[in-house]
């Protein structure tokens, strides 16, 4: 999608700066970039200022009852307008500039060990869940209640119960 705005690979650090001082989603996401930021400091002053930064996440993950891990791998430019429900594992790793909405689910299955791995630029619908070592490519849409246990490949569209690939041009499955 050449003719796409939003970058794939070069992150908008913009649209993860609070916006006002309530705005728990930025808020959660500022924990999480603050912590990393200290991450192999030994010092005793950012040992203080991390443990600060966790005492921040945990307010804001029960503030917004989301569950992202410190560490995890999230791309710069995360955007959550509703973060309520949000499950990400500790080993996903998610590009830049996604859209995430509420009660997504980015994990693990019992069968198939591994994570998934999520490309830049990514829509990720309502209620979806992504499930296993699969991955997503750039540009795709995850749409709303979704189930990906395939593949995603670059600028397509997953929807449905299992979740088939439609064409970006396709508007019923």
């Amino acid at each position: 999608m050449a003719d796409d705005p939003i970058s794939a690979t070069k992150p908008d650090w913009s649209r993860e700066i609070p916006l006002r001082w309530w705005d728990p989603s930025r808020r959660l996401l500022r924990s999480l970039r603050a912590y990393e930021s200290l991450r192999g400091r030994r010092s005793f002053w950012a040992r203080l200022v991390r443990a600060r930064w966790v005492l921040s996440h945990r307010f804001w993950s029960v503030v917004t009852q989301a569950e992202i891990p410190l560490g995890t791998k999230i791309g710069g430019g995360l955007v959550m307008p509703h973060p309520n429900g949000i499950v990400i594992h500790p080993e996903a790793e998610i590009g830049p500039n996604c859209l995430v909405f509420q009660q997504v689910t980015i994990g693990t299955t019992g069968k198939r060990m591994g994570a998934p791995r999520i490309g830049g630029h990514v829509d990720i619908g309502a209620g979806a869940r992504i499930l296993g070592p699969v991955t997503v490519g750039n540009h795709a849409l995850i749409g709303a209640n979704a189930v990906v246990v395939r593949d995603v490949p670059e600028g397509r569209i997953a929807a449905g119960v299992p979740a088939r690939l439609l064409d970006p041009g396709q508007t019923s499955a």
